[in-house]
């Protein structure tokens, strides 16, 4: 996912290339995933947004998506820094769904009913500052955090390196420092839950030789499995 504003570590990937390079698809094969535990948790708490947000859009994907899965009264709007990622959007938009190449903390006069911030924090160097700035642009915001840092994740030498290297992430969360994150910031948190990455999106053999213990293990202690398991991310709603 391509990472905006406060000060991106290098910030050159995301906009000489470098990022699509390494990750050609722009992870448009895991929209689907996100798009369905968006709209559980817009039904779980009634959301019915007219404006919707995407900051760090990527290939645009997931509004698309949205778009056919929600009310024809909703408009989206979609904002990254990346050249790279805008040329992909283009074949995505229409009169509802537009794309923007803008940090969106930069922009004056404007507001939407709801921002989503997905897999963005983790690619943010001072991302206090780019949570602090995105919060007068919407009264509500869903993100998405990958729990990367888990027992398994540290115990492997290259466990964390791998994210870093093909990734581009600069930032490692657990439930509970990504839920004080963004209270710090003073977001007041409404409802938040996993999401099973390490399930819906399995690719490689060991994943998916994982994704039953994992079930099992996460059916009796969510919390436990994610710790010392790995594999999820959280998604928080929050105002």
């Amino acid at each position: 996912m391509t990472k905006i504003s406060g000060k991106v570590l290098d910030r050159n990937i995301y906009t000489d290339g470098g990022y699509l390079e390494k990750n050609p698809l722009w992870h448009t094969d895991e929209s689907q995933f996100k798009v369905t535990q968006i709209l559980r948790m817009m039904q779980n708490n009634r959301l019915e947004p007219k404006t919707i947000c995407e900051v760090g859009c990527g290939a645009g994907e997931v509004l698309k998506l949205m778009q056919q899965r929600m009310d024809r009264s909703c408009h989206f709007w979609g904002y990254d820094i990346s050249p790279q990622t805008l040329e992909m959007c283009k074949r995505r938009a229409n009169e509802r769904l537009q794309f923007k190449l803008a940090d969106i903390s930069q922009e004056e006069n404007t507001f939407f009913d709801l921002i989503l911030v997905l897999d963005v924090i983790e690619h943010v160097e001072d991302y206090f500052d780019f949570l602090n700035g995105i919060r007068p642009k919407s009264d509500l915001k869903i993100f998405h955090f990958p729990l990367d840092l888990s027992v398994q994740a540290v115990a492997r030498r290259r466990g964390l390196l791998k994210r870093r290297e093909l990734y581009g992430h600069i930032q490692y969360f657990t439930k509970e420092t990504a839920l004080e994150t963004l209270k710090d910031v003073g977001y007041e948190l409404l409802d938040y839950f996993y999401t099973p990455r390490c399930i819906e999106l399995a690719k490689e053999t060991i994943q998916k030789v994982a994704v039953l213990p994992r079930k099992i293990c996460f059916a009796i202690h969510q919390d436990l499995t994610v710790r010392i398991l790995g594999g999820y991310s959280l998604l928080v709603l929050a105002r």
